[in-house]
C-alpha cells in the first residue's frame, strides 16, 4: 500500500507492505484522514513527547528515528476481518474507529507509534470493539472530524460548563472552533471566542461563538467589567460581609445552613468557565492573571516546552486548572451521532483536501492560520 512516512521530521510517499488483520481486527480502506495539531507538533517534537509518556510507562511513543505513518482522525470502509473475529459490519461499509490498537497483549497508539500504522495511506487496522458505523447520509469528510470534535466534547465535559455559564474560548486554532461548537451543542448560551486572526475569528462565528473579540484590540475579560463576576481582589470579602450582614440580622436564623445550602444549589459565586487552547508558553499565567475570580480553567492546547505561572496568583484567585486529553468510547459515540444529526455542523472547519503526495506540503500550509483549520487526506486523491 502507499502510505506517508515520518522519519527524521520528513514526510514521504512510500510503498509499504499491506496489511493483514490479526485476530480482534478489521481492515479498513482509508476514505479520509485528518491532519491534527498534534500531528504537527509531533513531526517535530516527538523525541521531547516520548520522553513525557515513558515516564507514565509506555515507551513506544513514535520518536524521530522511528518510520511512522501517522494520521489517527479517520474513517473508512471495511475490507477484512482478523480470524476469530466476529463480523459486526458488512464488507464495504463506513465505519469510524478509536486510534487505539491492540496487538496479542499490547496496546498502541494509531498514528502515533511505529507499531500502529496510521491513516496517512490506502489503508489502516482498527479494533473491532472500538469501531463504530457511520449513521446513513453522512459522508465521509464530516464523518472524518469525529476524532477531533470527540476531543472538544471531553474538554467541554471536563469542564463542567452549565447552560447560564460564560465559556471563554482563548485560540481559534481547530480544537478551539472545535471546542466552541460543542459548547453550543450542549446548551451554553454565552461563548466568547478570542484570536488574533481574522480569518479565525470568522469560523468562530460560524461554529456558533456569540462574541469575538481580537484580543490586540479587545481585552476577551472585558465584558467581565459589568456582569456577576468578581474581578478585584477584595471583592470575595466584600461578598462574605454583605452575606452575613444580612444573615445575622434574621433571629434564630439558622445561617451557617443557609449558606451550605445555597452552595448546594449553586447560588454561590463562581467564575467563567475558560478553554486554554493555544498551546504555548505563557497562556496559563496570562489566563490566571486576568480572569475572574473563582474561575474554572480547562488546559486543551499542548505546550510542548516547559511553562509556568504564580501559584500565589491562582491561589488568592481560587482559580481551578484542569486539563483534557482525549476522549472515551462513549464521547466519541455522542460526537458521531451530533455530526450525523446535524447538531454540531463541521462543515466550516474543513478547508482543503489533499492526496498522499500533498500531505508534506498540507503540514507546511497548516503554519497560516488565514488559510486553513483543518486540511483533509484523501488517499485515492
Amino acid at each position: 500500500m502507499r502510505a506517508v512516512v515520518c522519519h527524521q521530521a520528513q514526510l514521504t510517499v512510500e510503498d509499504l507492505p499491506d496489511l493483514v488483520p490479526t485476530q480482534g481486527q478489521v481492515l479498513l480502506d482509508v476514505e479520509r484522514c485528518g491532519i491534527c495539531g498534534s500531528d504537527l507538533h509531533a513531526r517535530v517534537h516527538c523525541d521531547d513527547l516520548a520522553d513525557d509518556v515513558a515516564t507514565l510507562g509506555y515507551d513506544a511513543f513514535m520518536r524521530s528515528t522511528d518510520r511512522v505513518v501517522m494520521g489517527h482522525e479517520f474513517v473508512g470502509t471495511v475490507v477484512d476481518y482478523g480470524p476469530k473475529t466476529r463480523r459486526a459490519f458488512p464488507l464495504g461499509a463506513r465505519v469510524v474507529a478509536l486510534p487505539v490498537l491492540k496487538s496479542g497483549r499490547d496496546v498502541h497508539l494509531t498514528g502515533l507509534t511505529a507499531q500502529a500504522s496510521g491513516g496517512y495511506a490506502e489503508q489502516v487496522l482498527v479494533n473491532a470493539s472500538m469501531a463504530m458505523r457511520v449513521p446513513d447520509g453522512l459522508d465521509a469528510d464530516a464523518a472524518a472530524l469525529t476524532e477531533p470534535m470527540a476531543v472538544a466534547l471531553h474538554a467541554v465535559r471536563r469542564g463542567q460548563v452549565g447552560a447560564r455559564d460564560t465559556a471563554v474560548v482563548i485560540g481559534c486554532g481547530p480544537i478551539g472552533l472545535a471546542v466552541i461548537a460543542m459548547l453550543k451543542a450542549t446548551g451554553v448560551r454565552h461563548v466568547i471566542a478570542s484570536d488574533f486572526s481574522p480569518g479565525r475569528r470568522a469560523l468562530a462565528e460560524r461554529m456558533g461563538a456569540d462574541v469575538v473579540v481580537d484580543p490586540a484590540t479587545v481585552s476577551p475579560w472585558s465584558s467581565f467589567a459589568d456582569s456577576r463576576y468578581l474581578t478585584e481582589a477584595i471583592a470575595l470579602a466584600e461578598l462574605g460581609i454583605d452575606a452575613m450582614d444580612k444573615l445575622r440580622a434574621v433571629p434564630l436564623l439558622p445561617w451557617a445552613h443557609v449558606m451550605r445550602a445555597a452552595e448546594k444549589v449553586g447560588a454561590t459565586p463562581r467564575g467563567p468557565v475558560v478553554f486554554e487552547c493555544v498551546g504555548v508558553p505563557g497562556i496559563i499565567e496570562h489566563i490566571i492573571s486576568s480572569a475572574p475570580l473563582l474561575s474554572r480553567v480547562v488546559v486543551v492546547g499542548v505546550c510542548m516546552g516547559e511553562d509556568a505561572f504564580r501559584p500565589s496568583m491562582a491561589i488568592n484567585k481560587e482559580i481551578d486548572l484542569r486539563f483534557a486529553f482525549a476522549y472515551d468510547p462513549s464521547e466519541f459515540h455522542q460526537t458521531l451521532q451530533w455530526i450525523a444529526s446535524g447538531k454540531v455542523d463541521v462543515r466550516p472547519l474543513i478547508t482543503g483536501t489533499v492526496g498522499l503526495d500533498g500531505v508534506a506540503g498540507a503540514f507546511e500550509d497548516l503554519r497560516d492560520p488565514e488559510r486553513h483549520a483543518k486540511i483533509l487526506v484523501d488517499p485515492a486523491r
